[in-house]
This record gives structure tokens, C-alpha cells and sequence, in this order.
């Protein structure tokens, strides 16, 4: 792909990420694409499909979160690694729920491609929480696959305005009662 074909898809699937997360339902293609600067040409051109884009901005989110996870492996606080990981999580799912609702796509199509991408987060989410578990910080009877549905099904469960900010303090009770006596921060 040419340098100016790959930035112009890159913009695209920074747009829609965008546009999804912000405008849930309402998103619609032009939306991206006035978001980009481009015109609908540029967009079917990179993206044949509704599906395609979907694909590529779940894809890249999860790419992230991942990379996230790696770059944490030489930090020196784990278990604010595993809240900020967690917290990340939250606006991938922020991203998906748009484009279901945008879209319309059907459970199949979406079932399909979190599959293909669930064995990803998870390893990375249990790489998290191996080193905060390993440094005696947290408990060692939870699996990075719980967290993960814990999070989902958090952020699944809430519409209303405002549903991100709620998620993100449930993951943070959640984070400090995984925490071990050793772990526990003193109350300030």
C-alpha cells in the first residue's frame, strides 16, 4: 500500500472510532467521513463493506490494548498498569457498542470477529495480571478471562449518558478488592 493509501486509511479508522464511540446509534458512514476530511469515494475505496470498517477499527483497538499490556511488562506498578489496561478496555467497548448499534450488524457477524481477537486481550490481560498477582500485590484466585467478561458485562449493561464514568469507578472497586492486605494502599 502507498504511504498516502495507508494514511488515508489510518485517518479512516481513527475517524470511525471516533464517530462510534461518540455518536453510538446516530453514526453514520458520512459522519466518518466528514470526521476524516475525505469523501465517501475515499471510504468505500479502503472499505468495501460496513463490516470491513467495523473489522479494522475493532482490530486496531485491540491491537492497542495489547500493545498497552506489553509496554507495561518494564513498569514498576502493576496493578495501576492492570486499572489502566481495565480502564482502556472500557472505551473499546465504547467503540463496539456504537458500530453494533450504527450498523445494525447482526450478533453473528460481531460474534465472529470478537472470536477472533478474545484470545488476544486475554493473554494480555492475564500477562497484567500475572505480574501484579507475582509481586504479591494482588490475589492470585482470579483469571484475566473473569476480568475480562466482568468488564464486558459492565460496560454491556449500561446505556444511559454518562455510563462510561460509572464503569470506570466499578473497575476501580474492582481493581482495590483484588488488592492483598500487602497490596492495600493506606487510605489518604
Amino acid at each position: 500500500m502507498r504511504t498516502d493509501a495507508a494514511r488515508n486509511r489510518n485517518t479512516l479508522v481513527a475517524a470511525a472510532k471516533t464517530v462510534f464511540a461518540r455518536d453510538g446509534a446516530a453514526a453514520s458512514l458520512d459522519a466518518v467521513v466528514r470526521e476524516a476530511g475525505f469523501g465517501i469515494g475515499t471510504l468505500y475505496r479502503h472499505f468495501p463493506t460496513r463490516e470491513a470498517l467495523y473489522e479494522a477499527v475493532y482490530r486496531r483497538d485491540i491491537e492497542r490494548l495489547v500493545e498497552l499490556g506489553q509496554a507495561a511488562a518494564d513498569s514498576v506498578d502493576p496493578v495501576e498498569d492492570l486499572r489502566r489496561w481495565l480502564h482502556a478496555m472500557v472505551g473499546t467497548v465504547a467503540t463496539k457498542k456504537g458500530m453494533i448499534a450504527a450498523f445494525a450488524l447482526a450478533a453473528d457477524t460481531t460474534s465472529a470477529i470478537s472470536a477472533r481477537w478474545t484470545g488476544s486481550l486475554t493473554v494480555a490481560l492475564d500477562a497484567l495480571l500475572y505480574r501484579a498477582i507475582r509481586t504479591g500485590e494482588v490475589r492470585g484466585d482470579v483469571r484475566g478471562e473473569e476480568l475480562l467478561l466482568a468488564v464486558v458485562g459492565m460496560c454491556m449493561l449500561r446505556d444511559q449518558p454518562g455510563w462510561q464514568a460509572s464503569v470506570l469507578r466499578l473497575i476501580d472497586t474492582l481493581v482495590d478488592g483484588l488488592r492483598t492486605d500487602r497490596g492495600a494502599q493506606a487510605p489518604g
